[in-house]
Order: C-alpha cells, then sequence, then structure tokens
C-alpha cells in the first residue's frame, strides 16, 4: 500500500452548531477554522469540513445497495481505523445512544476483505462508515 495523505471531504449540514457538537463530542475531532457557515475538523488526520446548507422543503432519501446481506446506504464517508481504535469508536458511540443503521458486525467473514463495520447517521442525515481490517493487506482484497 502507498504512503496515505490526509483526504479532503465536505458534507452538508442543516444545524451547524448541533453538528458541530455531534463530531466535536460524539466522534472526538478537535476543530480547525471555521465561520458562520462552515467548521473545519480533524477527522482521524483527515481534513473533514461541514458546511450550512439550508433544509431542503423535501428531503432526499438514501439509496440502497445490498452489501453481504444489508441495505448498505449511498453516498455515505467514513474512515478506515486500526482494529482497537474501531472498538473504541464503537464503544463511543454506544456511549452516546447513537442509533446504528447498519450494527456493528463482521463483514465478508473468512473471505477476502473481511472487516469489522458499522453505520450510522449525523444529526443531518449524512451516512457514514467506519471499518477496520485485521490485515490491513486485506483492504483491496478480491
Amino acid at each position: 500500500m502507498c504512503k496515505l495523505t490526509p483526504f479532503h471531504v465536505a458534507v452538508p449540514v442543516y444545524d451547524l452548531e448541533e453538528a458541530r457538537k455531534f463530531y466535536r463530542e460524539v466522534l472526538g475531532c478537535s476543530e480547525g477554522r471555521s465561520s458562520d457557515h462552515w467548521t473545519d475538523f480533524d477527522l482521524y488526520g483527515h481534513q473533514f469540513v461541514i458546511h450550512l446548507k439550508p433544509r431542503p422543503a423535501e428531503e432526499a432519501k438514501h439509496h440502497f445497495n445490498p452489501v453481504d446481506g444489508h441495505d448498505v446506504p449511498v453516498p455515505h464517508f467514513g474512515v478506515v481505523l486500526e482494529w482497537d481504535e474501531w472498538h473504541k469508536l464503537e464503544q463511543r458511540l454506544r456511549d452516546n445512544n447513537i442509533k446504528f443503521i447498519i450494527e456493528p458486525y463482521i463483514r465478508f467473514k473468512g473471505l477476502p476483505g473481511e472487516q469489522a463495520t458499522l453505520f450510522f447517521l449525523d444529526p443531518s442525515g449524512n451516512a457514514l462508515e467506519f471499518k477496520s481490517f485485521k490485515d490491513f493487506g486485506q483492504l483491496f482484497a478480491t
């Protein structure tokens, strides 16, 4: 695997303060720069930005694709974590009573690409997936 550099991703949120609290207190992200319309966060070493967006009159429904017997929301984003860090995040989410849209489990058990995964929504409905591999060499396994 090549040396990774931080990614940058920006997502819309309907309530900037509510989202700031969620990403800061639930996910443990430290805040960077901000304005009245956006806030930067350090999401496990990556530049993650929330941008204020007016709530639409009619919210779009998530699209779902079947993966390993679960309906995976599309789009979604997240981070591949070290095994122990993934379990710490799982517990932090449970401690904060976060409702999982896909409960934590081992996906592709016994197959190439076996991984721990979990899915949940932020307060604005953005779908997040965090996953981990005991063997990071399996990240792109076929």
